[in-house]
């Protein structure tokens, strides 16, 4: 098999696993959900409720078409592609396994080693809010555009933070590539251990990110009725919901990747290259990936929503501050 073909096979099985996650992630939560609050979930379409995901998606698909008069289409159509496409995009810098060698030849389990791979990543998470904006501006209702620009002033001030966490991540492991940066993690020698501060800021600003409770402003019922995907109907409402759950999965991956090792796990790193060792490196890196998951979920329905200006406390007064301290600690143990 030539190195391009094994490429597109792996780009597009990397497609559908994201789409299987986030998919089944909303199985999950409801689950979850359903067991913190003493009810039973889903249960009905099939064994244990487990085709509920695909009962959903069904309905979605075949909901009525809905596009307000005074909307603008064009735009109307593309927000919810925009968000989708972008959600999509970020797990090509991800490496999911260690490298694959058959035969002499080495196939790599990462769609695009970047090395400048968390450039990417914030750039392509960054180009995310356009899609909430294009598509609760283009709404034309009052309710959409409101949860619009909370979005962006959400991601705008937890951008600040969240990169000024990755600075003192990169000083510790001089390279901006994914792939780097959890090789050097072999072992028991995560960045939990060297950047636990910065860790914890790192997952504060994912949550915000991707819009997840306690930082689901943009979209709270309270007072906005959906936010931005108020107006939205059929499927593309479900790519809005469909795109948080990517993100989710996404951010749960690269929090796995930069802060506790990737596939990188005990006597796991000390085995010769070969399939054993990258289906190994495979499921200890989507085991770490399903903990972050279950703890997306599991905040969710445990901390209630922040206030609005709660929200932008915590992120300016709060979260720049200690990232900036976390920077400066960081180089002066370096320089030591």
């Amino acid at each position: 098999m030539s190195e391009l073909t094994f490429k597109i096979i792996f780009i597009v099985a990397i497609f559908g696993i994201s789409l299987f996650v986030a998919m089944y992630t909303t199985y999950a939560e409801r689950k979850l959900a359903a067991f913190l609050q003493d009810r039973l979930g889903p249960n009905r379409a099939g064994p244990f409720g487990l085709l509920q995901p695909l009962a959903d998606g069904v309905k979605l698909f075949f909901k009525e078409e809905f596009i307000p008069r005074v909307s603008d289409r064009i735009l109307f159509i593309a927000g919810p592609a925009i968000f989708m496409c972008t959600a999509l995009m970020t797990s090509a810098v991800i490496p999911f396994a260690p490298d694959l060698e058959i035969n002499g030849t080495t196939y790599s389990m990462q769609a695009a080693d970047l090395n400048v791979g968390i450039l990417y990543l914030f750039g392509v998470v960054s180009l995310g809010v356009y899609g909430i904006l294009v598509g609760g501006w283009a709404s034309n209702n009052k309710f959409s555009l409101l949860g619009a620009i909370r979005a962006a002033s959400q991601n705008i001030s937890y951008e600040l933070a969240m990169g000024l966490s990755i600075v003192s991540l990169v000083m510790v492991s001089s390279s901006l590539s994914l792939r780097d940066i959890v090789d050097q993690q072999s072992g028991w020698s995560w960045n939990i251990i060297y950047q636990p501060l910065g860790f914890l800021i790192f997952i504060v600003c994912a949550f915000a990110e991707t819009n997840r409770a306690p930082f689901d402003l943009p979209e709270c019922e309270t007072e906005l009725i959906g936010g931005y995907h108020t107006e939205f109907s059929s499927m593309k409402l479900g790519l809005y919901l469909f795109a948080e759950y990517i993100h989710v999965f996404i951010s749960s991956a690269v929090l796995a990747s930069l802060y506790f090792g990737g596939y990188q796990f005990p006597y796991v790193s000390d085995l010769d290259p070969g399939l054993v060792k990258t289906l190994l490196g495979g499921l200890v890196m989507f085991a770490k990936t399903g903990f972050f998951i279950f703890l997306f979920i599991w905040i969710r329905w445990t901390l209630p929503r922040f206030r609005y200006d709660q929200l932008m406390n915590l992120g300016w007064k709060v979260l720049i501050p200690l990232a900036v301290l976390n920077v400066l600690i960081t180089a002066l143990f370096i320089l030591i």
